[in-house]
């Protein structure tokens, strides 16, 4: 291997020479890898298509102790590091444009203890993988929604999902972590150890090291659940979302449901001289009896006149994969967040006006109701805070090729200021896009941003995980 030109932490193009690479690769169980090397191209494959990075070497580590070395290279060279779980994330920080990016695909294990409903899940995983594995015994974590999303990004970000609102935030179902920090140690964070940088980990993100593993505590799922969508013409909006409050504010927890607006895709369960209208649609998701199901979605199911109404009982573990040919890998994705406290008459008129006339085929905005369990925690249990969020609205767009993108993006963002009056201060740091203003980061953490940057500190006091929405580490004094 030659020398290679590597993204140095000062933003310099740095040289690494032929045998400090030599010795990395020497040293790893797994690969170290160059853009010649035939599995170049998947290692550094994202589902955003806007972002355009490239790393200079990829290191697909096969055990801890390759995280370790990885890490310890990175820091000995002053060198740009990145980490990628699954890709998924919408700003593309699993990638280092020409630094090192470590691979965490090959930490895809889970296993799953009956007894204790736990599961210990690699950090490489998909939220697919672990619901297939847990589901098998009617158990589920407490996730997203999208099946190819990385378990590693979704849950440092604190994550949400349709169990939200019976157990809170992915973070309050974490039990444990294994992780790599700056200095190259290996070690376990708890409540009981090393409870800060626990704390720190429960929603601020990849600043604080590589996690490796994940343990996490399993509720008691299905495995089927009542879920699915029911859609109608947008003519209808306005009663929709009147009857999305009702429905929302008096609902059980066992039922979550999201709202969306979007032009009606070329869906087989779509009548054919519907494709491409205006439509509302909610979707869905029930874990109660089938009886109390069907009590509670009846001032839906019996609302106007659906297009269509896929509500059913099914394993959840198909539901959590429904919306994923929504989100295909290699489109073009623009987002924006905000969480909101209720849902008043004005923001409800506001978020119909942001759909009116839009022609885009796959833009859409969403509400996702969140009340419930994550209410039952201060606002401090765990970085991620916004203890307040009762719904989370996100505008997004998306396009199969590039020429779409930069009016999608004024849409989305004028969308946005529309909607951040209503907004509780605080938004999804998962759903922050690669242009965010740096101000975003305290807005998505509030009052404990100050608490994260001085655990930072003793963790990442030269900031070597800066690929990330970054938190800048200061003193703990004063």
């Amino acid at each position: 291997m030659s020398d290679v030109f590597v993204r140095a932490l000062n933003g310099e193009m740095s040289t690494v020479p032929e045998d400090a690479l030599d010795s990395l690769a020497a040293g790893l169980e797994g690969d170290l890898l160059t853009p010649t090397d035939p599995d170049f191209a998947v290692s550094t494959l994202i589902w955003n298509a806007t972002i355009r990075k490239r790393p200079a070497l990829v290191v697909r580590p096969s055990s801890t102790s390759d995280v370790a070395k990885t890490i310890e290279f990175a820091r000995e060279h002053e060198l740009e590091l990145s980490i990628k779980g699954g890709g998924h994330n919408i700003a593309g920080l699993a990638l280092s444009d020409n630094g090192i990016t470590l691979d965490m695909s090959r930490f895809n294990r889970v296993e799953v203890d009956t007894g204790n409903a736990t599961a210990r899940v690699g950090s490489g995983c998909t939220l697919g993988a672990v619901d297939q594995a847990t589901l098998e015994h009617g158990l589920a974590a407490v996730l997203g929604f999208v099946s190819e999303t990385g378990v590693a990004g979704l849950t440092l970000g604190g994550g949400f999902g349709y169990l939200t609102r019976q157990f809170g935030w992915t973070v309050d179902n974490l039990v444990e972590v294994e992780i790599v920090t700056a200095d190259g140690q290996i070690r376990r964070a708890s409540r009981e150890v090393n409870p800060d940088l626990f704390w720190a980990l429960r929603g601020g993100g990849g600043n604080f090291g590589v996690v490796t593993e994940f343990v996490f505590r399993l509720q008691q799922i299905g495995p089927e659940v009542t879920a699915g969508l029911i859609a109608w013409s947008a003519e209808e909006a306005e009663g929709a979302l009147d009857l999305y409050r009702t429905v929302t504010t008096t609902a059980s927890r066992e039922m979550t449901v999201v709202v969306l607006m979007r032009n009606a895709p070329p869906a087989p369960w779509l009548p054919a001289d519907k494709h491409g209208q205006p439509m509302i649609g909610m979707v869905v998701v029930h874990t109660g009896t089938s009886e109390q199901a069907a009590a509670d979605l009846a001032p839906i199911r019996s609302y106007g006149n659906p297009w269509a109404d896929l509500i059913q009982l099914k394993p959840y573990v198909a539901q959590q994969s429904m919306l994923d040919a929504t989100q295909p890998k290699g489109m073009h994705y623009y987002w924006k967040s905000e969480f909101l406290a209720d849902l008043s008459d004005q923001l409800l008129e506001t978020v119909r006006a942001q759909f009116v006339g839009m022609s885009a085929p796959a833009n859409q905005v969403t509400i996702f109701h969140l009340e419930g369990a994550l209410g039952e925690h201060d606002e401090d249990d765990g970085a991620v805070g916004n203890r307040d969020a009762a719904y989370v609205c996100a505008i997004a767009a998306a396009s199969a090729g590039p020429e779409a993108v930069a009016a999608n993006r004024e849409w989305v963002r004028e969308a946005w200021d529309a909607i951040r009056p209503f907004s509780t201060g605080g938004n999804y740091v998962n759903f922050q896009t690669e242009d965010e203003e740096t101000a975003r980061i305290g807005d998505s953490y509030r009052g404990n941003i100050e608490r994260l940057a001085k655990v930072k500190a003793s963790y990442d006091p030269t900031n070597l995980f800066r690929v990330n929405r970054n938190i800048a580490p200061i003193s703990g004094e004063g």
